[in-house]
């Protein structure tokens, strides 16, 4: 399961930028070169995090799909089978490109706690009149 692998890389670059906040989710985008399985991946995401900042993170996956140019045709169409064949003249002479990215997206942190009122505080202005 190469999900693993892609999961730590992920983890790296979540940290680096979260410097120490709590990470509630994250969205990556994968192209379909990767065969990256969603709920595979938020399992090793999961695992890989666990004791850091990003434990309990809520992984999304959104897939990029690749090009696919018929040769014989002309016929450009996206695709999500990197093994594909042109969907208008069924040919077998495609080129295909893309689907190779990886990209973080973006992070989501956990709200940061109020501060609660300090017990130390400077004295009302009524307090301080007095004596």
């Amino acid at each position: 399961m190469h999900e693993y692998g892609l999961a730590e890389g992920v983890l790296d670059s979540v940290r680096q930028r979260a410097g120490g906040r709590k990470v509630a989710g994250l969205r990556v985008r994968f192209g379909v070169r990767h065969a990256v399985d969603e709920e595979s991946l938020a399992q090793a995401f999961g695992f890989v995090a666990e004791g850091t900042e990003a434990a309990g993170a809520e992984v999304k996956l959104i897939t990029v799909p690749a090009t696919l140019t018929c040769q014989d045709c002309g016929q450009t169409a996206e695709t999500s089978d990197v093994l594909a064949v042109c969907p208008h003249c069924a040919g077998e002479n495609v080129d295909i490109t893309g689907g190779d990215e990886m990209t973080l997206e973006s992070i989501t942190y956990e709200p940061v706690p109020a501060a609660a009122p300090s017990s130390s505080a400077a004295p009302s202005s009524s307090a301080a009149e007095r004596g």
